[in-house]
């Protein structure tokens, strides 16, 4: 509570004691900062007309301390334009004195109830992004070098080019950087260059006035304009035409660009990442792409390994992508099966982790037990799998323990598939439910 008359200030101190709060009184503005940065606050009742630094200006400075703080505004002075300031500073509510007790309570009960339902909001959406949020995964070094990289650059404002096989999370790379910078409050906005004919992609990227060209019926921004202040990540950078290369070269050395049909130059501020999962510089000697773009854009460079180079990595890939499935397709599911891990990993990946990811999705969908079945999985997969057919056993075993660990290990082939068991060993069903049930007695 802040106001330079000393009745006020105790009469509400009163008031909030009997509500339960615990009350904190200060005569001025600087004595409300000091308790600001030293306690823990959730409301700031303050008068708009104080001695030195009024109620107003308190707010602003006391949303810097504590950007979630609530306030609430008196004045014995009310006008439009005292309202309209203090929404503007961020103020919860506005209340004229003298005021009812029950106005003032009411205010800061609803001012702690706006708080506490944003920051369960605020909370959610933390969660949520956490669970799916795209993310660089992987232990393996190869992984731990890209994340290193993504680190270091983050922080800076050089150009960065991506480079690796389709699939291999080359936009997960470049949102990872923008989320680190200093421009993680702005937008990310990615463009395809490859899915765009080079007469749209010139007007996606600069925009255009209205009439530039047929169908122009309104001006429209380009992508350079939205990401204003943010970041610009151009996708497969490689297959742009020499004269798209010309033009976007400029940006990068000035910030300038003109709309399509328009003489006004336009200036930005756009930290510009890229990618490409052609080789740059074989296509520079070729004189397939510009030698000063490819220089302008490649100041730092990610390789993105692929997914048959990071094997390590692959079960806590296809976990993290199974947890996101199951929870969306609301499935218990509690992991792969030993014939499906065994896909898994003897699959050579040319799709990467983008493979990997509808693979994952796709079994998910069509699981029908507690575990996902290498039959769950694409065939192309499933059919990778070099099967196991040996059984190793230790000389002395007795022919009881033999019989046992045949079982076992034909039932684990046939991923607990009693009848296929049977007949890959020419037994009947029956017999290997009494084998088992036997080695369970013993």
């Amino acid at each position: 509570m802040v106001d330079d008359e000393r009745e006020v200030r105790e009469s509400l101190s009163r008031i909030f004691s009997k509500e339960g709060y615990k009350v904190f009184l200060a005569e001025n503005a600087r004595k409300a900062l000091e308790l600001l940065a030293e306690r823990l606050v959730n409301v700031l009742v303050a008068d708009v007309k104080m001695e030195g630094m009024d109620g107003l200006s308190l707010l602003r400075e006391a949303k810097k301390i504590r950007p979630s703080i609530e306030a609430i505004i008196m004045t014995a002075y009310g006008s439009t334009d005292i309202a309209f300031e203090s929404g503007a500073a961020g103020a919860y509510a506005f209340i004229q004195k003298p005021f009812e007790r029950v106005v003032m309570t009411t205010a800061v009960r609803n001012a702690l109830e706006r708080q506490r339902l944003e920051s369960r909001v605020k909370s959610l959406e933390e969660e949520l992004a956490d669970r799916y949020e795209q993310k660089i995964i992987g232990t393996s070094t190869a992984i731990r070098k890209v994340k290193e990289m993504v680190e270091l650059v983050a922080a800076s404002s050089a150009t960065v080019l991506i480079q690796g096989e389709s699939g291999t999370g080359k936009e997960v790379a470049a949102r990872a950087i923008h989320r680190r910078s200093i421009r993680k409050d702005g937008p990310f906005v990615p463009v395809s260059c490859a899915a765009l004919p080079e007469t749209l992609l010139e007007a996606e990227l600069f925009g255009y006035e209205k009439g530039a060209f047929t169908g122009a019926s309104a001006r429209k921004a380009g992508r350079f304009e939205v990401a204003d202040e943010g970041t610009l990540f151009l996708d497969e950078i490689g297959e742009t035409s020499k004269a798209t290369q010309l033009k976007l070269l400029r940006v990068l050395q000035d910030g300038e660009f003109e709309r399509l049909g328009s003489t006004k130059t336009t200036r930005v501020d756009v930290r510009i990442i890229s990618a490409s999962n052609r080789d740059l510089l074989g296509a520079v000697k070729n004189a397939e792409f510009r030698q000063d773009l490819y220089y302008r854009l490649n100041v730092i460079t990610i390789d993105m390994p692929p997914l048959r180079e990071r094997k390590e990595d692959l079960p806590v890939l296809a976990n993290h992508f199974l947890k996101i499935y199951r929870e969306k397709n609301r499935k218990e599911l509690s992991g792969f099966s030993r014939e499906a891990e065994h896909a898994l990993k003897s699959y050579h990946w040319p799709g990467n982790v983008r493979e990997l990811e509808n693979a994952i999705e796709r079994a998910v969908v069509l699981a029908r037990k507690s575990t996902i079945l290498a039959s769950d999985l694409p065939v192309e997969i499933e059919g990778s799998r070099s099967k196991e057919t040996e059984i190793v056993l230790p000389l002395g075993a007795t022919m009881e323990e033999i019989e046992r660990r045949v079982i076992e290990e034909t039932l684990r082939y046939s991923e607990g598939d009693k009848t296929k068991a049977a007949r890959i060993l020419g037994i009947n069903p029956r017999t290997i439910s009494r084998k088992i049930q036997e080695s369970q007695e013993s």
